[in-house]
């Protein structure tokens, strides 16, 4: 197959590339520096773009079989001050704009676009099981979701089949949230947040890549489907496995108050619960390499 990836370089898309690479399919990163486009190192071929100004190179996307669309601004990389929480907007809504608009407008478009979301598309759901029937929230990267979901449309209504995988929390040694919490767990030093109670909807990285193509390929998947593990697991639960699992002590706690002084509006999210399962990929028959929370924590480690 012929794929398209945006975010190629990110934690997430790294690795969705890498595995496509190694089972022989051709990949094309959308990139936006003039000097990576062309022929890469690893095989893939590097195509233009500048969502910021709408721009693309079509014509390079003419008889794609898929298309992976994950670009956008992290969510955790700084603080969300105004005018970041702008560019986090702008990142996923006009990125997907762009990218939606050129597809739909190809002679021969590609069959399926995964674009991306985030399970903060229900926003804060405290204890409750959500799955794809639940409706959008209310806070900003309920929002958020709800435009950058929408702006696919133009794909769609092309007769382009749109799946939205919304993720959630990818736990990985080598970017992420693991990246920051597991060399504090290893120190010794890793603790709860706040009060611990709160869900956090976590998923391998490796389960990550394997459901994003097991949705390229099941023809019949479109609209929105959860990338979350089976079992949902408390900040509490998860900060005990990685004791267990490094045998470390988790003694340390860091109050609400401590992350509202840190990380400002972005607190909400840390210390925010959702409680989200699979429903859609459990019953597509997609079967998960790391299927509960100490078997994640190994695969992050």
């Amino acid at each position: 197959m012929r794929i398209a990836v945006t975010g190629s370089t990110g934690h997430i898309g790294s690795a969705l590339v890498r595995s496509l690479l190694a089972d022989g399919h051709q990949v094309v990163r959308l990139v936006r520096r003039r000097s990576r486009t062309g022929p890469q190192p690893d095989g893939s071929l590097g195509v233009g773009w500048n969502p910021q100004r709408l721009e693309i190179d079509a014509p390079a996307l003419e008889g794609l079989d898929a298309v992976v669309h994950l670009a956008g601004a992290g969510v955790g990389d700084r603080r969300w001050t105004e005018s970041y929480k702008q560019e986090i907007r702008d990142s996923r809504v006009l990125g997907t704009e762009t990218l939606a608009d050129a597809l739909a407008g190809l002679k021969q478009p590609p069959k399926v676009l995964l674009s991306a979301s985030a399970v903060g598309f229900y926003g804060q759901t405290g204890d409750r099981v959500i799955d794809e029937t639940a409706p959008a929230g209310d806070d900003f990267l309920a929002r958020v979701c709800v435009e950058w979901e929408s702006a696919a449309r133009p794909a769609a209504d092309a007769g382009i089949r749109v799946v939205h995988p919304r993720t959630g929390m990818v736990l990985d040694r080598h970017g992420g949230a693991g990246a920051r919490l597991l060399p504090l767990f290893r120190l010794g030093l890793g603790g709860r947040l706040a009060s611990g109670e709160q869900y956090w909807s976590l998923i391998s990285l490796a389960d990550e890549v394997r459901a994003m193509r097991f949705l390229i390929e099941r023809e019949e998947i479109s609209g929105p489907v959860n990338l979350a593990g089976p079992v949902p697991a408390s900040n509490r639960e998860l900060t005990e496995a990685l004791g267990r699992a490094l045998r470390r002590p988790t003694v340390f706690a860091v109050p609400q108050f401590a992350l509202d002084i840190a990380l400002g509006e972005m607190a909400v999210e840390v210390a925010g619960s959702h409680r989200v399962v699979p429903r859609r990929l459990l019953e597509a028959g997609f079967r998960f390499e790391h299927g509960d929370l100490d078997a994640i924590v190994r695969a992050a480690l």
